[in-house]
């Protein structure tokens, strides 16, 4: 059984956080091994799911640029455990840049109820959930107030006054209400996770089910969902598996969701295709030794360009920026819709941020980082300039090169050749339409955002 949370990151009450209302979740990880080096391929959700679901990082295939669509996608896993003889019931959320073939699974609907009443028992299965409850829209005040507060009772609401401002992030009423309503989600996520439990329980077969929990990307607010720093790509990983797995362990061995269809399907007793570039890292057939790193990246998130790359060990978080030359904070439609960009903005503008704040809105982004995630979680102290990180630095630097020319990087290409060799459907005049500029006051580089490679590059 597979759960995947929509735009949830590590503000769960397993990883420390005192604010979260969460017991099916801590439940679940205090029954089974909780990871705290986890991360995805990607902080934005459509790529990060194309690795997921292919064994394949995203710019190994194509599907690498938000909203783009891979034409000719390689085979999922499901389609590995199907013509292995599981059941595959994908309910919900098939967000893959891609379009899934009618192969990938048997069923496409809500299982909950077919699973409590023992309906699934024929032949092995597999199971998938998407919680769309904590996705960034359901901060918005008013899709907040339409889909979230009429389940949550007066006093089971989050109180503003009670939640953690990150570092980078103001620390006003605007902001703290969008977080208290991220909790709210996360409370009404936390509900569904219970369904999906108490339905397994019900069936009879909790103690012959492996159940994993994990989440797409960071929370949509600046500096997490869309942006390689810790809050967007170092996630919450949760797995119980009954007999296998001690109660309560804590796993700091780092983990990539490219690593998940392997695991899968290697614990389901299914071949794993020799072409996956994640790592089997659970069970008999586990690989030997230990993943390094975990490496991520953004590209083109809908219509603003960017291509940033970056690598995590256990400690530190190293980022590669290959267009310093754009600013952070370039406008995207979707994203302005949240009110704490609004407020970082206006703040901005105004002086009012300190610098740690203030970093998201530089007109130009330094081309190398470094974090001391353990040190400094909220990663707003970059060491890349510092002589007694050097070591770290050009060792990370290494790994990442190494990694990027094994791995085929198709983000060195312009987009309109991915187009041309017919990998990719031609998306950009529709993310082109999207673009408009910031008001002159808020404006941080170019008047309007970047769409495409060639145009970077000019800056």
């Amino acid at each position: 059984m597979l759960l995947v949370a929509e735009d949830t990151g590590r503000n769960l009450g397993c990883y420390g956080d005192a604010t979260a209302h969460t017991p099916a979740i801590d439940g679940l990880a205090a029954e089974g091994a909780r990871y705290t080096t986890a991360c995805s391929t990607a902080p934005v959700c459509a790529p990060s799911r194309s690795a997921l679901v292919l064994g394949k990082y995203q710019w190994t295939v194509s599907s690498h640029h938000m909203r783009s669509t891979l034409l000719r996608p390689p085979r999922l896993f499901t389609e590995e455990l199907r013509e292995a003889g599981y059941y595959v019931n994908w309910s919900n959320k098939t967000d893959f840049n891609f379009e899934p073939p009618a192969s990938f699974a048997d069923e496409c609907r809500d299982w909950f109820d077919d699973l409590a009443a023992g309906k699934l028992n024929g032949r092995p299965w597999f199971l998938y959930h998407n919680f769309f409850n904590t996705h960034e829209s359901q901060m918005w005040p008013e899709e907040w107030e339409k889909n979230v507060a009429p389940h949550l009772a007066p006093d089971e609401r989050c109180d503003p006054a009670s939640v953690t401002v990150p570092a980078y992030l103001p620390d006003t009423p605007k902001v703290r209400a969008d977080i208290a309503r991220h909790y709210d989600c996360l409370r009404l996520q936390d509900r569904q996770v219970a369904r999906a439990l108490d339905a397994l329980e019900r069936s009879g077969q909790r103690d012959n089910t492996i159940v994993i929990y994990l989440s797409d990307h960071g929370r949509g607010l600046v500096r997490e969902k869309r942006w390689c720093y810790d809050a967007g790509v170092t996630l919450p990983l949760i797995i119980r598996r009954p007999g296998k797995i001690a109660p309560g362990t804590v796993a700091d061995e780092p983990v990539s969701w490219i690593d998940i269809a392997p695991t899968l399907l290697s614990l389901c007793g299914v071949p794993v295709p020799d072409d996956y570039q994640g790592r089997v890292f659970l069970g008999e057939n586990r690989n030997p030794g230990e993943r390094a790193y975990c490496f991520s990246g953004r590209d083109r998130m809908d219509e603003a360009f960017d291509r940033v790359r970056t690598a995590r060990d256990r400690r530190f978080r190293y980022i590669r920026n290959f267009f310093p030359q754009l600013p952070y904070a370039q406008r995207n439609h979707y994203m302005e819709k949240q009110q704490t960009t609004r407020e970082v903005r206006e703040l901005g503008a105004e002086g009012k941020l300190n610098p740690a704040q203030a970093a998201w809105l530089a007109e130009t982004k330094p081309s190398e980082e470094l974090y001391d995630c353990l040190a400094d979680p909220a990663n707003v102290r970059n060491l890349a300039a510092d002589p007694a990180h050097a070591g770290t630095l050009a060792e990370m630097r290494t790994a990442l090169d190494t990694f990027l020319e094994e791995s085929g990087d198709t983000g060195t290409l312009h987009e309109r050749e991915l187009i041309a060799r017919g990998l990719v459907a031609d998306r950009l005049e529709e993310y082109g339409a999207r673009i408009e500029p910031l008001p002159a006051h808020l404006r941080v580089g170019p008047e309007r955002t970047v769409l495409e490679m060639p145009e970077a590059r000019n800056r």
